[in-house]
């Protein structure tokens, strides 16, 4: 499993490593995009993404036949709930993209206030989660679940942010 393990995140990494760095060598800053970010990009990614989630988590849990019975329905279900969520996120992105550039102040408010939201919203959703994954699947391999499902999450959240020009200077990149 520590194999797996190693080969998935080695996979996720070498898919991050694909956007802009965050950080210079040497330098606080932040680098920006290349070029700027579409909606179609967004698309992909997002078709990209959900398609290795369920691999990852199939690789990295192990599980009995009985297990696996109770588990994957309430998986997908799980999923399907965090699509929702994800449907809010991607078009907030979407919207992000559209708009950088013309951010003023009470917009850019708005903009960290949905996307605080998002990541509220997220998290209630895992808690709620809790006693159903616990229901299907005894308390170790629930709590792996929840590990692996946050550690794809963050990594998922990195390669978004390495993605996203900062807002702060969006004067700096070409339109």
């Amino acid at each position: 499993m520590r194999i797996k393990t190693i080969a998935a995140a080695l996979l996720l990494a070498a898919s991050i490593t694909s956007g802009p760095a965050q950080a210079q060598a040497g330098n606080a800053s932040l680098d920006m995009p290349r070029e700027p970010l579409t909606a179609a990009d967004l698309e992909g990614l997002r078709a990209e993404l959900r398609a290795s989630r369920k691999q990852i988590m199939a690789q990295n849990l192990t599980l009995s036949p009985d297990e696996a019975t109770r588990f994957w329905p309430v998986y997908d279900q799980f999923q399907a709930d965090l699509s929702k969520i994800k449907d809010d996120q991607y078009a907030l992105l979407a919207e992000y993209v559209n708009t950088f550039g013309s951010y003023n102040d009470p917009g850019a408010t708005d903009f960290i206030t949905r996307w605080v939201d998002l990541d509220v919203r997220t998290a209630a959703l895992r808690a709620r989660y809790v006693p159903i994954v616990g229901g299907a699947l005894p308390g170790v391999k629930a709590a792996t679940f929840f590990q692996i499902e946050r550690r794809v999450s963050m990594l998922i959240d990195q390669r978004i942010a390495s993605l996203l020009p900062v807002l702060q200077f969006q004067s700096q990149v070409a339109r």
